[in-house]
């Protein structure tokens, strides 16, 4: 098992209980920042992007490993001091990728969902991409490699890294003094996740915010500007799975639709919203011009059904977890078909919650699946006992069921919450 693996078996539980601990600091202070939607939109992502890396479906155009073995000209000791150069060799690559995610259009949807919540809490941290299949942040850490860094540390460094950055994702905390100066705080973060217009495309930096200040992109949180969060087209869903995709599918469509051959082209390495003039004039976008209008994405369901998908969520995270415990004892197709119905579970509930038409037919493909998957593995799922391929049969059987019933009764449901 990895280290990125076994790290989240203690990482998960922890960010669960101060996620749990933010909602009770936020009523207790009479702020509304959570709504069970969005957090099971937020939760449900960080499943998606968790298991992506996990099964290491993604694809480097130079590896970190590969530049060390060729450039290295000194090599640095001691580990300590290897170590330290690590740190800021990462964090320095991480604020380049992350500037030109936001700066790129056909990068900017690598990045989409993050910004997606238009509530801002610790939940949205794992608002993280499966769409940046491809990566190339190697390409920054060039003077690691110099120095001949091991490959190791920065192996070990990622999950570090990435779980330094999840706190602060909140309102909660305040500015908090000295440390404004040198690390990122959430005063800083809040100012990157808004889209008033004094903010929007500052603040980059991942642990150390002194790159942002070197670079010209910094902005402080301004007292009387209050950050409105989200993004300028509006996701307008809570399935993380489509909002992976949502702007690469508009970048399509732009490109199809423009008469100028220089246009379809030009249009994926362009500042991110950049459109042809004649897509423009012939397919205006909707975009918020005045943040402080904004009207959040929402959707009206029952009470049972919210409880239904917070269950099927919890569900999920066991599937999760189990996927983790036989990853290395399984079959790499049978480990990506157990990814896939992972990921259409989770399409299946959250298009549930947008009250989508997609819903049916994705919980169909997953009961059709997930029957196969025992089937073709005589009897047993991931050969567990069998009393638990039977609990499993049953889950998916009801999951299938259930959906359909709140895909009828959910309106009827809601009315009679509103009446009693």
């Amino acid at each position: 098992m990895s280290f990125y693996i076994k790290s989240l078996f203690y990482a998960i539980p922890v960010f669960m209980v101060l996620i749990a601990l933010e909602a009770v600091v936020a009523k207790i202070k009479g702020l509304k920042i959570n709504r069970s939607a969005d957090v099971i939109s937020s939760l449900s992502s960080g499943i998606t992007n968790t298991i992506r890396d996990a099964i290491k479906f993604t694809f480097a155009i130079v590896t970190y490993s590969w530049l060390v073995d060729r450039i290295t000209i000194y090599k640095l000791e001691p580990y300590w001091l290897a170590f330290l150069v690590a740190f800021f060799v990462k964090d320095f690559s991480g604020y380049c990728v992350h500037r030109l995610n936001h700066r790129v259009n056909v990068l900017w949807n690598r990045h989409l969902i993050h910004h997606s919540s238009e509530d801002f809490n610790l939940s949205c941290a794992l608002r993280q991409s499966i769409s940046n299949t491809i990566r190339f942040s190697a390409v920054f850490m060039i003077p690691g490699a110099l120095l001949g860094v091991p490959a190791s540390i920065f192996a070990m460094m990622g999950p570090i890294h990435l779980f330094m950055q999840l706190w602060y994702h909140t309102q909660v905390i305040g500015k908090l003094g000295l440390l404004e100066y040198v690390f990122v705080t959430p005063s800083h973060h809040r100012v990157h996740h808004a889209i008033n217009p004094e903010y929007i495309d500052k603040n980059y930096g991942q642990i150390l915010i002194i790159w942002d200040k070197m670079f010209g992109t910094f902005q402080p949180e301004l007292d009387n500007v209050k950050p409105v969060y989200g993004t300028l087209n509006q996701a307008k869903t809570w399935n993380p799975i489509l909002i992976n995709y949502k702007y690469v599918w508009h970048l399509i469509k732009d490109a199809w639709r423009t008469d100028n051959y220089i246009d379809k082209i030009k249009i994926w390495f362009m500042p991110t919203g950049w459109r042809p003039e004649d897509v423009k004039i012939s397919y205006p976008s909707v975009k918020i011009k005045d943040p402080s209008q904004q009207k959040k994405y929402e959707t009206k369901n029952s009470p049972s059904l919210i409880i239904y998908c917070w269950m099927q969520l919890l569900i999920v995270l066991v599937f999760m977890f189990h996927l983790f415990t036989v990853l290395h004892n399984t079959q790499p197709s049978l480990n990506y078909l157990y990814a896939v119905f992972i990921f259409i579970s989770i399409f299946s509930y959250t298009s549930l919650l947008d009250q989508s038409r997609l819903t049916l037919v994705a919980e169909t493909i997953k009961f059709l699946l997930g029957i196969s998957i025992i089937y073709f593995q005589d009897y047993s799922w991931y050969n567990v006992d069998i009393i638990y391929t039977y609990l499993i049969g049953i889950i998916i059987t009801g999951s299938f069921f259930s959906t359909i019933y709140f895909q009828i009764n959910n309106k009827k449901e809601l009315s009679n919450f509103s009446i009693g």
